[in-house]
Order: C-alpha cells, then structure tokens, then sequence
C-alpha cells in the first residue's frame, strides 16, 4: 500500500483556457505535498461558469503540474447554496467515505456549514474510526461576523442565521481530530483550546533563494540614512477586511505631517475604485501608486525589498502570506496589532503594531520611526533576520512530519470508485 495522503480543501477548480486549473498557490502546495507523500489525494469544489473567479490570482493549469502522474483530483459539487447541498450531500459524502478508506493520512480544513465538503470529510472519518488531522488558516466565523456589513441583504441573512451554529460545528470537528495544524498564532490561540495536539504552522510560499541578499539589505539602509522619501508598500486584495480604506487614509496623515512618502498599492479587488477616489479626494493621488493585479511572484518580492517597510490595516483573524514575503524581503511589518503578526516577530523582532482601527495610533509609530531612522533601520535588518525562518521546503516538511507522526493508522480496505473523479 502506498503511502496516500486524502486532502479535503475549500479551494475551486475553474476552466483555465479549457483546462481545469487551480491557483498558483495551491498548486506550489500540490508539488511540496509529493515531496513528503507517495501520492496525493485532493478533494475540491469545481468553480461554476456564472460564479466570477477572484481576478487578484493568478491560474494554472492542473495538467502543466511536474508531479500530475500523483496527484488524483477528486471534484465535489460547488454547493454553498443550501439546496444544492442538500440534493448532492448522500453522493457526496459516499465518495468521501470511498477516499478516506483509500488512504492512509486524512487532512480537511473545515470552515464553515453549508457547502462545507472538508466538515463532512471529518464526520465521514469519525464514523469510520479513522483519525484525522484539520488545517485552517482562519477564523471563518469571526471573519464572517467583521465583515458582514459588506454583504448583500439576502446573504446577510443567511450568515446570521448560520453563524450561532458554526462555532460550537467547528469545535465539535476539531475536539475529535488527532492533530491540530492551525496556521499562524491567530488561529493556533483560537482553536487550540479544542484540540488536544494543537500545533502553530505557517503557509509559506517563499524559497530560501527569495530571501533579500546581503547587498540589497545594505542599499535599503543607505537609502534610509541619507534621508530618502519613505517608502511604504502592501501587497493584497483592496477589501473591507485589508482594510484599504484605512491605508489611504493613513498615508494621508503622514502626507499632513510632512512625512515625504512614496506608497505602492499591489492588487485588485472590490474596494479598489473606493481607494483610488479616496486618494484622489485627499489630494495625494500623486504619493500613492496602485499597481493592480501582479501575478507574478518574483515582481512582487522584487518591489518589496524595495521598500523601506509594510504598512497593513487587517481588520480580520486570518494569516496572510504577505506579512512573511515582507519580512523575507527585509521589510517591517507595521500595523494593527494581532496574534499573527506579534507571533511572526515575537523571536527576532521586525514589526511595530497599534491597536486595530486606530489610524491616529499607527500614524504616529511610523512618523517616529521616519524620525529615528536608526530605529527603522533596525526594524529592517530584525525583519531580514525573521524572514530566514520560512521557507516552503522546510514548513512543509515540518507539517508532512506532524501528520506522519500522529495519524499511523492504515487504511482497513482499498476500494476502488471516483465517480467525480479525473
């Protein structure tokens, strides 16, 4: 019997050019997953054509992946309509119990009710004494809650309807698992209280390779100390819980102060009209370039060892990639304060963070550390150092280590049957 990892994930499949294809993301996880595992079993939902797939991603082709001989693609139903789930849940949750029996290390990552395949991938193991390990990298249900004002009347409804059973559902699901992966200190301090083998990871998408060299971490702090315009960077979705209002209208407040500031915008998203206009309102359309979408990485981390640090505005308990390409980059982290952040930095150092929403209180940091540039300086060299900590090839191995020590059991039969598979 090989040695088959089933993995339950809330991601999409969508059509890429004809092709089903995943985000790029998702794929570099595919491949590290074939790294520690003989074969990978990837359970997702396919993204239906009247669905609008997020534009600030970027899509690959599943068939293009080096390791596609080993990896089984299981599609489910997208069914985040409670009617949908209903008519495909019996089928469904019989194509689960099919792959658990298959395999021998089960992974899902739970996260809401209704549409939720990985919650019943959980219960499906439950049923067959199978241990199980869950992975999410946030709290769905607090995310819902800060964010609700957001959606359109009749979602709305739905989600305060749902939300007082999604907690104690969640809780239920990781009280029974065997091993807890909860990515970043703000899941890990929430949900490992359920869980009796809890563990902090972190998702990872940088190499050892992206980390700023020596050189380029030498010319940023010349630049800072021969006084240059502050630059200030972000990288992500324009979205209530990025809180891209608030960034604007923080860059503002340096503008007001005198602060010379170049900032750079990096992504689309909903809220990107709202932003530009803003700025434009304010008078420092000038300070700010949006540079839309970028999807590509290399780009991306080549822009952010240009800046001198990282201003966020996260309104959410989630664990964004982008705080960790900063600091990789030898760029503080500077903003709201939460568990994720402080966790990143708590070791080493490379962030300055202020209670959340409070735009008077960030401000101020960092029209300080513009001041004391020998402050800021430090932050940079702090921020290189805690970046050499992550790296996709070791967090991964670390993570496929944690499933492999604590789910030893073997599967009871092999059976052979995916009638959604490809």
């Amino acid at each position: 019997m090989s040695k088959k990892i089933f993995i339950v994930s809330p991601v999409s499949l969508r059509k890429v050019n004809g092709q089903l294809g995943l985000d790029e993301q998702t794929c570099e996880k595919l491949v590290r997953w074939t790294e520690s595992f003989e074969q990978v079993v990837f359970a997702c939902t396919v993204l239906p054509q009247q669905v609008t797939p997020s534009s600030s991603e970027t899509w690959r082709a599943i068939d293009d992946l080096p390791c596609r001989d080993r990896i089984e693609f299981v599609l489910l139903p997208y069914a985040y309509r409670i009617q949908d789930f209903i008519r495909t849940y019996r089928k469904t949750r019989q194509l689960l119990r099919a792959k658990i029996r298959e395999s021998q290390y089960l992974c899902f990552s739970p996260c809401v009710l209704v549409g939720d395949w990985s919650g019943i991938a959980c219960l499906e193991a439950m049923k067959l004494n199978r241990p199980y390990a869950v992975s999410t990298d946030r709290v769905e249900y607090q995310v819902i809650w800060r964010t609700l004002n957001s959606y359109p009347l009749k979602h709305r409804i739905k989600e305060l309807l749902l939300l007082p059973l999604m907690q104690p559902y969640l809780k239920f699901l990781i009280q029974r698992s065997r091993l807890g992966l909860f990515q970043g200190q703000e899941c890990y301090e929430v949900f490992s209280q359920f869980c009796n083998n809890a563990h902090c990871v972190y998702d990872v998408h940088t190499r050892k390779e992206d980390q700023i060299s020596r050189d380029r971490l030498s010319n940023k702090i010349d630049q800072l100390v021969q006084g240059q315009p502050l630059k200030i960077g972000y990288v992500g979705r324009a979205s209530e819980m990025k809180g891209g209002l608030d960034w604007i209208r923080v860059i503002y407040r340096l503008y007001e102060a005198g602060v010379k500031v170049n900032a750079t915008w990096l992504g689309d998203g909903e809220l990107l009209p709202q932003m530009k206009q803003l700025a434009a309102d304010l008078g420092i359309r000038d300070c700010i370039h949006f540079e839309g979408f970028v999807g590509d990485r290399q780009k991306i981390l080549k822009i952010l060892r240009q800046q001198h640090l990282f201003l966020f505005c996260h309104k959410t308990p989630e664990s964004p990639r982008c705080l960790i390409e900063a600091l990789v980059s030898g760029c503080p982290i500077v903003g709201y304060d939460s568990s994720y952040p402080r966790g990143l930095v708590a070791a080493q150092g490379g962030g300055l963070f202020s209670p959340i929403n409070d735009e008077v209180t960030l401000t101020r940091h960092i029209i300080q550390l513009n001041v004391d540039r020998s402050r800021l300086c430090l932050l940079v060299q702090e921020a290189a150092r805690t970046g050499q900590r992550f790296d996709e090839e070791t967090v991964f191995h670390h993570r496929s280590g944690l499933i492999k020590k604590h789910l030893p059991a073997k599967p009871d039969s092999v059976i052979s049957i995916a009638p959604y598979s490809c």
